[in-house]
Order: C-alpha cells, then structure tokens, then sequence
C-alpha cells in the first residue's frame, strides 16, 4: 500500500503553530514511507475563508520546506461530489431529509439542558413521511447514524477508543441551500484522495467517530487514524495569543531559521531517545507514529530561540548575509554603504556565535554598514569622554603605522604601545573601549581589531576622526 497523508487547513487566518506540526507530522511521515503528502484547503465555510489566508497557508509551508505533492484541492470546488455522495446515501436508506425548524431546534436544546442531559438533536424527522412536511420548506439532510452498538477505533496515537453510539446524533450531511458540511466533505475527500493515513490534532477525535460510521455507511475503506495531542502553554493550558503562539510569518519576522523551527516542532510531542538536534534527513529515516506521545506537548519559547542559535552558528555565511541585508534595507531605506555585503560576509564568523535570531544578528550588524558619522548610543557616549577621546588621539598614530591591516597585525602594534609605556600606562581595555565606542557606537561588539579588520584602514580611522572632530552623533 502506498502511504498518502494530507494536511487539511481552513483557511481562515494564519498558519499556525499547531497546523504547522501537523503538516509536519504528515509530511515526514509520507516521506519516510516514500508516499504522496497532499494539501487541501478545506474552505466549505466561504464567510470565514479568505485568499488572503490561503496565501498565507500556502507562504507558511514552503517557508518551512514541507512541499506538497500534486495541486492544492479547494474543498468548496467539490460541492457536487459531495452533494452526490449524500443522495447516494440516502438512496441506501442511510440519510433523510430533515424539516425541522430553527425554532424547534432551539427549543430541542433548551429542553435538553434543562433536563440536563446532553444537546443532541432528537431524531424526530428520521423515520416521518416527507409528506408530512410544512409546505415550502427546504430540509437538510441527515445521516442515519447507528444507535445500537458502539464504534471503536485503533487509533495509532491514542490506542483504542470507543463510544457508545447512542452519544452520537444524527449529523447534518448537506445543508438546507444543499451546501456540504464538514462532516461529509471530509469523509468525501479523503476518500477520493486516497488518504491511507490521518494524522491530526486530538481535537478531532470525536469527530473520528462520526466519519468512522460514514466509511461504513458506503461501503468504503477507513483510513488510518493517528489523533496527536494539542500543544500547550508553559502553564498546562491550550496554547493560544498570550503564551506568544503567532503564526509561522510572525517567527520568521522574528528572525528564526526555518530548519531551527521545524526542529522544535518535531520534537513537540515526538521524540526519538534523547535526540534533540534532528536535521530533516534524519527527521525523515527516523520518523514513526511510534514515537508520538499521549500527553500534551508544552510551547518554551526560551527553547525555541535556543535551539535557533545553534542553527544560525551552522547556517551558510552567505544566506546570512542575504538574510542580514534584506532587513537592514528595510529598516534603513537611505542606505548602506556600497561595501555592506564584503563586510558582512567577512564578519558573519563572529557576528553569528553571538546571536540568537537574525534580527539580533542584524542589529549586531548594522554598525558595520551604515554610512558615517557613526551614532553612538548612551554608554558608547559616557566611554568617550575626555580621558576616551585623549587616549583615542594617542592611538590613531600608531595606528596609521600599521602596513599589514589585519587582527594580529593591529593588536600587535598596540600591545607593544603599551609594553613602551611602561607598567604605570593604560591597559589593554581601556585602549579597546573607547576603540570600540568610537568604531560602532556601542560598548558591545565582536573583538574589536576583527571589527577594525573588517571595516578596512580608511573606514576605521575616518571613524576615529570623525570621533575626534565631534562627528560622531549621540
């Protein structure tokens, strides 16, 4: 058999944290298995669903590299298979129309609560004439569904779950305008994708029950359920907006890689030993529902921002840089100096080991490849005061003495500056500091003669000049 898994999004906001692991969890599964992973936007509720959502959906998952196979299928394109689908059942005997009124509905649930038994609709057009109907009222179609028995499912997460049928009512199939629901174009769809496996959030567990009956019902072959348990908060409830779960856009514009989040989410709630570092090969050889956990998996943005850091001091030199300079031009639309990217490619070594996400990295950076005078922040300006800018003007000598421009060439030359002042001189420190307050405009920054040695001769001492003229701006 040939595995094939679908993620099934609806598309009424951004993709995410918990539709991304589900992606994800269909994805690797289908690519371990070499099978098909297909994506539908499940968009039978067109009030709710926007293109715009859809695009997002669609940006979300190639951002994170889980390509789909084949095109995308729309669910509300499919309306009439659906729609054929529901006579076939009530041809069968397993569907009926239904003539209730919204008035009667809602004195059907208020008479349920107050008996305090369970909202359930009371079954009371499933075996009445249609005739008996009031005139020009359209019916929606209901599913006969079994109240004798139960239905099981072996579940490949959650093991086996049973439910009595008499907890499950007679499920709306089509609506009175004869749109479908959710309940029956899923079944529909999955069906005709030939999804082997269902792989989703716990959430849908009951609802696993309900299209369990509809396989059965038409004679069709249930796929595989694997129902996956939410993601929650540090403090033990449902993750949501104020434990920071955003969409999949919004990290990015965090600055996190999209190999470092889908690390994490992989190991949300799967784990393979002690593993914590996976790459998406290894993800893929090693992936199985076997490895799922039944309890709740908790979000720890702090581990998250972490696990980045290790990806970013791994990540290619290069993509850094375009990374770097596709926010500072954003951020800075007068721009850069004409050698931003020789520079930053020259000090991403350092630059990278100190960061956790790119926009630290690119704030890390700034400094090297904005134009002059350099703008100083606070304590860059307290470090440049008469005694800084004295011991500055002592160094730009020596400095310009230096032929070999490079970190051990520089250090050199004002180490053994200092060795010919003797010991009652300045140290080492207090010759960097006003060095780095005056060349980045900060009290924090990579080595300071790998900074010199990036910037080049003429950017370092027209930046110590600038410094000493009262260029410089605060």
């Amino acid at each position: 058999m040939s595995v094939v898994t679908r993620f099934a999004p609806s598309p009424t906001g951004f993709l995410h944290i918990g539709g991304a692991r589900t992606a994800l969890f269909n994805w690797l599964f289908a690519r371990h298995h070499e099978g098909r992973f297909c994506l539908r936007i499940e968009d039978t509720d067109r009030a709710r669903s926007t293109p715009e959502a859809v695009a997002a959906i669609f940006d979300g998952l190639t951002w994170l590299g889980l390509g789909w196979d084949g095109e995308p299928v729309s669910q509300s394109a499919r309306a009439g298979r659906h729609a054929e689908v529901a006579r076939v059942l009530q041809e069968r005997g397993h569907a009926y129309p239904c003539y209730a009124s919204a008035e009667e509905l809602v004195e059907m649930r208020d008479a349920a609560r107050a008996a305090g038994r369970p909202v359930r609709y009371d079954g009371r057009w499933r075996d009445r004439d249609p005739a008996d109907a009031p005139p020009d009222t359209k019916p929606v179609i209901r599913f006969k569904a079994p109240t004798e028995g139960e239905t099981s499912i072996d579940d490949q997460v959650q093991g086996r779950v049973t439910v009595a049928n008499a907890q499950l009512d007679d499920m709306v199939l089509l609506r009175a305008d004869g749109s479908p629901t959710y309940m029956l174009a899923v079944v529909v769809d999955d069906h005709d994708m030939a999804v082997t496996h269902i792989i989703r959030g716990d959430d849908h567990l009951t609802n696993a029950f309900r299209q369990l009956q509809l396989y059965r019902a038409l004679d069709w072959t249930s796929p595989a359920f694997a129902h996956i348990p939410l993601i929650h908060g540090p403090d033990g409830a449902k993750l949501s907006k104020r434990h920071g779960a955003l969409g999949v856009d919004a990290y990015r514009d965090q600055g996190f890689l999209p190999e470092a989040m889908v690390n994490y989410l992989l190991r949300l709630g799967w784990s393979h030993g002690d593993d914590e570092i996976i790459d998406r090969a290894q993800a893929i050889a090693w992936f199985d529902l076997a490895g799922v956990g039944k309890s709740p998996a908790r979000f720890d943005a702090a581990k998250l921002t972490s696990l980045n850091a290790h990806y970013l001091r791994r990540a290619d030199d290069r993509r850094l840089v375009r990374l770097v300079l596709e926010r500072l031009c954003a951020r800075y639309p007068d721009g850069l100096v004409a050698e931003a990217e020789a520079r930053l490619l020259r000090a991403m070594p350092g630059l990278k080991e100190r960061a956790r996400t790119v926009v630290e990295l690119a704030d890390a950076a700034a400094f090297l490849v904005l134009p002059r005078p350099v703008v100083r922040d606070a304590d860059a300006d307290r470090i440049l005061d008469p005694t800084g800018r004295a011991r500055l003007a002592m160094l730009v000598g020596v400095l310009r003495a230096v032929s070999v421009w490079e970190p051990e060439s520089l250090e050199r030359a004002v180490r053994d500056h200092l060795a010919a002042a003797g010991p009652g001189g300045p140290k080492l420190r207090d010759l960097a500091q006003p060095l780095r307050a005056a060349l980045t405009g900060r009290t924090v920054s990579p080595p300071i003669f790998d900074v010199m040695a990036v910037l080049g001769r003429e950017e370092s001492l027209g930046r110590l000049a600038d410094t000493l003229d009262g260029s410089g701006a605060d």
